[in-house]
């Protein structure tokens, strides 16, 4: 394991004791946000961020490296975590984690292993070194097809991936860890999306607007019926502040809500249309041949909405379109075969495999 010491400053107090917040995952889409949000609660704060540094190389309109926010960052596989990196932590917030379905699907047993074993291993390491606050960004995929309105979070789960099934069983796994000394949120998140220092492409709002600004083109893969809920990374890092603040009184010691704005449940089409509307003289294609796409579901926000006043959404679907197509702007973004391109997580792994630099196991292979 490598750390890398980006600077020094005080340390803030937070009832009695020093916050030290972990992040693991930082460089990845979501993690730049985070760090962001955390750095303006918690200025005087120790930031340590952790991550196997797959996507560290992927920046997109980045005026500055990330990680210049935090002060620590480790370059460690979160499978073979060494406790010290826990010491004197007051929160764990933990992104890490293969982060879709098609990466699951190729990578299954290796998702089961990151997402789910040792997601449990961090949280009783981070409960034995007396870290009293765990956040888990968890996922609504886990209510896989559901009809019959928008699902609370008491609903039944349908996991229909590896991604999704590695979400459930982590929060069955955490769940019992939980007291009033060892807080633990799960933010079951909508659907990503939004610009980020590091894009990805392979989200279904991010993908029409590439496409839209790209070529004039969103090309719809399934018939355009799915529902899906989103959410944009600033708001995802809203929802994260809000839980690594959060008191046992406020939810339980255990609790598992779903993150997001009911406002911003859609059909597919209707973010294509969304976005053909921003950006003037699209084309929208649809594949009235596709297989029905089984992930189909609305989500109730309700809970979090009385849980989080203060953390709600700010960011609304027109925004956060024009947020993207800003950012892609800015890069001169052209590439209309970006679907193959290393915007899409899942190339830049087989990139890497391709290359001999990762084994089957997604461990590095390069000399230490």
């Amino acid at each position: 394991m490598f750390a890398m010491q980006f600077r020094k400053t005080s340390i803030h107090r937070k009832k009695g004791g020093y916050v030290k917040i972990l992040i693991t995952g930082n460089m990845g889409y979501i993690g730049p946000s985070v760090a962001k949000q955390l750095r303006g609660s918690y200025p005087d704060a120790k930031l340590v961020g952790l991550d196997m540094g797959y996507f560290a190389h992927c920046l997109t309109g980045a005026n500055m490296l990330p990680e210049c926010r935090i002060d620590t960052q480790y370059f460690s596989d979160i499978r073979k975590l060494s406790p010290h990196v826990l010491e004197d932590t007051y929160g764990v917030v933990h992104l890490a984690g293969i982060s879709n379905d098609p990466m699951g699907k190729t990578f299954e047993e290796v998702t089961a292993d990151i997402n789910y074993e040792s997601s449990v291993r961090l949280a009783k390491l981070a409960k034995e070194s007396g870290v009293k606050r765990f956040v888990f960004a968890s996922s609504c995929s886990m209510y896989g097809f559901a009809e019959g309105g928008p699902r609370t979070e008491d609903a039944d789960l349908n996991p229909l991936t590896a991604y999704a099934r590695s979400k459930v069983k982590t929060e069955e796994g955490i769940k019992s860890l939980a007291s009033d000394d060892f807080v633990v949120t799960s933010l079951r998140f909508a659907t990503a999306c939004g610009m980020s220092e590091r894009l990805r492409l392979d989200l279904v709002l991010n993908d029409f607007v590439a496409g839209a600004v790209a070529s004039k083109e969103i090309t719809i893969l399934s018939d355009g019926m799915p529902w899906r809920p989103l959410i944009q990374i600033k708001d995802m890092a809203r929802g994260i502040d809000w839980a690594v603040g959060r008191d046992a009184a406020n939810g339980g010691p255990f609790v598992a809500v779903n993150t997001g704005s009911n406002e911003w449940n859609y059909q597919v089409r209707d973010l294509a249309e969304a976005v053909a509307k921003v950006i003037p003289g699209v084309k929208i294609s649809i594949n009235k041949n596709a297989q029905p796409d089984k992930r189909s579901y609305q989500v109730d926000f309700s809970l979090f909405r009385r849980l989080a006043p203060r953390h709600q959404p700010q960011v609304d679907l027109i925004m956060a379109i024009k947020g993207l197509k800003d950012g892609l702007e800015r890069m001169k973004f052209c590439d209309t075969d970006f679907r193959n391109s290393p915007y899409i997580r899942l190339n830049v792994l087989s990139g890497f495999r391709e290359n001999g630099v990762l084994d089957d196991r997604l461990e590095w292979r390069v000399a230490r």
